[in-house]
C-alpha cells in the first residue's frame, strides 16, 4: 500500500526557516508530479510549489523567492524549504503527488496526512 508520510512542520517565529519532507513508501512505477498545497482557516487550499518529471516547477507568487522545492528520488523524498516565513504562512501543509504504481496503472493522487505550520509575529 502506498502511503505518503508529511513531517517538519511546527511552531516557529517570523522571519525563520523550517524544511518539510514528504517521504513516499510503497511500490512506484512513475511520477508525474510531486508538491506542496496548504490550507490556512478561513482559506481556500492553496498550490505551494509542485515539480513535474521533466523538473519543471510552478510555484504560488506569496512563495517566490522564499520556498524551494526539491526532491532525491532515490529516497522517494521530497521537500519544501521554507525561509523567510511571515504569519501568513500559517497552515496545515499537505505533501500532493500524481504517480503511477505500475506500468499497467493510470495515473493516481495521493496525498500526506499534513503538517502544521505556525509563524508568530
Amino acid at each position: 500500500q502506498l502511503q505518503l508520510v508529511d513531517s517538519g512542520g511546527g511552531l516557529l517565529q517570523a522571519g525563520g526557516s523550517r524544511r518539510l519532507s514528504c517521504a513516499a513508501s510503497g511500490c512506484i512505477f512513475s511520477i508525474n508530479s510531486v508538491g506542496w498545497f496548504r490550507l490556512a482557516p478561513g482559506k481556500q487550499c492553496e498550490l505551494v510549489e509542485r515539480i513535474f518529471s521533466v523538473d519543471k516547477t510552478n510555484y504560488a507568487d506569496s512563495v517566490k523567492g522564499r520556498f524551494t522545492i526539491s526532491r532525491d528520488n532515490a529516497k522517494n523524498t521530497v521537500y519544501l524549504q521554507m525561509n523567510s516565513m511571515r504569519p501568513e504562512d500559517t497552515a496545515v501543509y499537505y505533501c500532493n503527488a500524481v504517480l503511477r504504481r505500475s506500468i499497467r496503472s493510470g495515473s493516481e493522487n495521493y496525498w500526506g496526512q499534513g503538517t502544521q505550520v505556525t509563524v508568530s509575529s
